[in-house]
């Protein structure tokens, strides 16, 4: 309730300072503070089970150990991103205190996302998630490829929340208690209903398409090259991260005791998604589009988590959100400060920039999952958990594999930037900051601590 709150009256704050404060830096600040002020009071909330706030929600919102600290954890990344991306950000536009407001508009959803126990609270929460990002996607207006991705996300998300509102219709309309209480669908013994089954369906499409699973991945390519850089990291991580804890929720809770009979599509969209996203990224030249495929890939990963459906599942699915966004948001640092974002754009970096080049190969090894990098932890805590689950061995196969042709793209930036000469004599980088360095190296670090000692996030689990 912290969370929710605290984004909330922060974004207001932000939005109205914005038509009195004309100096770019003080909205930063005020920014980054609120994140602050969020993290810790999310984390007292976690400690004493008591909120600041207290509002009668007849139980629409229920906090856990486990929801509180994957809002922990968002926060956490908040920072982060503040921190390293603030001069990014007051370079998209003039209205930069707005663009504030609108990212903690989208955290106030997503802590609503996270703590659901409705399914009129989770619509709620998807659409004030959904909504700003339409605007921060085509914030830079003047160019035309951020505002053909916007209004391409605009509806592509217009499309999915139709079939959203479909899939919760025909749930309540299935379910004997007539409840939108997630915990209250009771789907009887057996063969599942009608109504719910279908419901189920159009659901799992819905939240596929938020969370860009194959294949309902359409607009992600397009959308994540057209927006900003600095938004595009924003939407694929905390963004992502978030669909992904709403979609384990919903299908843990909603549809868990039917978990064998809905289990084998999820495993092939896992598939389907996990193929599609690397073999696609394998011919890209853009880095930054290959990006936006890789992490389609990754999204095959995290939808092991709803495969699984089980305690390894929520402690990789918290692994894969520290260290996913961590280090999505620190290779998107490195490429806003390039001028070429294709792959012969690193050529030579290790040499002019050595210590943003080492701190872009860590990212790199941890996005491929390389042993002693949080990726690898967040990859082995998931595939463990399909594993345990005991069905489809052969998704866990595949997923190996693909993990294995993932190294491939990711390498090749790696191999551009320590084994090829740039094309000019200087490297074409814009002016990297001793902060922006620092923070980039900082990011790197905590790759590798929570990669060696992974307890520091999934222990907060069980205190």
């Amino acid at each position: 309730m912290n969370a929710i709150i605290i984004s909330a009256i922060w974004g207001v704050l932000l939005m109205f300072s914005g038509a009195f404060l004309k100096n770019k830096s003080i909205p930063k600040y005020l920014a980054l503070f609120g994140a602050v002020l969020a993290l810790s009071s999310t984390c007292l909330e976690m400690k004493t089970g008591h909120s600041f706030f207290s509002f009668p929600v007849f139980d629409m919102i229920k906090t856990d150990a486990f929801n509180l600290l994957f809002i922990d954890v968002i926060f956490f990344i908040m920072v982060i991103y503040f921190l390293l991306n603030a001069d990014e950000i007051s370079k998209v536009g003039q209205h930069v205190a707005e663009y504030y407001a609108l990212i903690f508009f989208i955290l106030s959803g997503i802590a609503i996302a996270a703590t659901f126990n409705t399914l009129l609270m989770l619509f709620i929460g998807i659409e004030i998630i959904s909504i700003p990002l339409y605007i921060l996607t085509g914030s830079d207006k003047r160019n035309l490829k951020s505002n053909e991705a916007a209004l391409k996300y605009f509806l592509m998300g217009a499309f999915s929340t139709g079939i959203m509102l479909m899939g919760i219709a025909l749930v309540y309309g299935g379910n004997p208690n007539a409840s939108f209480y997630i915990d209250k669908i009771d789907m009887g013994h057996g063969q599942m209903p009608v109504f719910i089954a279908m419901g189920l369906v159009f659901m799992l499409v819905s939240m596929s398409f938020k969370v860009s699973a194959a294949p309902f991945h359409f607009w992600t390519p397009d959308v994540y090259d057209g927006a900003p850089t600095v938004f595009t990291s924003f939407m694929s991580t905390v963004v992502k991260a978030a669909g992904f804890f709403a979609f384990l929720r919903l299908f843990e809770n909603a549809f868990g005791s039917m978990h064998n009979q809905w289990q084998t599509m999820v495993a092939w969209i896992t598939f389907a998604t996990l193929m599609i996203g690397n073999i696609t990224a394998v011919f890209q030249q853009s880095v930054k589009r290959m990006l936006a495929y890789s992490s389609i890939a990754q999204a095959g990963f995290m939808m092991l988590a709803v495969f699984a459906l089980n305690v390894k599942a929520k402690e990789g699915i918290l692994l894969y959100t520290a260290a996913y966004s961590l280090a999505t948001i620190g290779i998107f640092g490195v490429l806003s400060k390039m001028q070429d974002y294709t792959i012969d754009g690193f050529n030579g970096l290790g040499k002019t920039k050595p210590l943003m080049a080492l701190a872009a190969t860590i990212f790199l090894l941890s996005l491929t999952g390389i042993p002693l990098t949080a990726g690898f932890q967040s990859k082995f805590f998931l595939l463990i958990s399909a594993v345990e689950n005991g069905n489809h061995i052969w998704l866990v196969i595949a997923a190996v594999l693909f993990a294995a042709i993932s190294a491939y793209y990711y390498f090749r930036i790696i191999q551009a930037m320590y084994f090829k000469s740039p094309e000019s004599e200087e490297q074409i980088v814009y002016p990297v900051s001793i902060g922006h360095t620092f923070m980039l190296l900082v990011i790197a670090t905590l790759i590798l601590v929570i990669g060696i000692y992974p307890e520091l996030v999934i222990g907060w689990m069980y205190r």
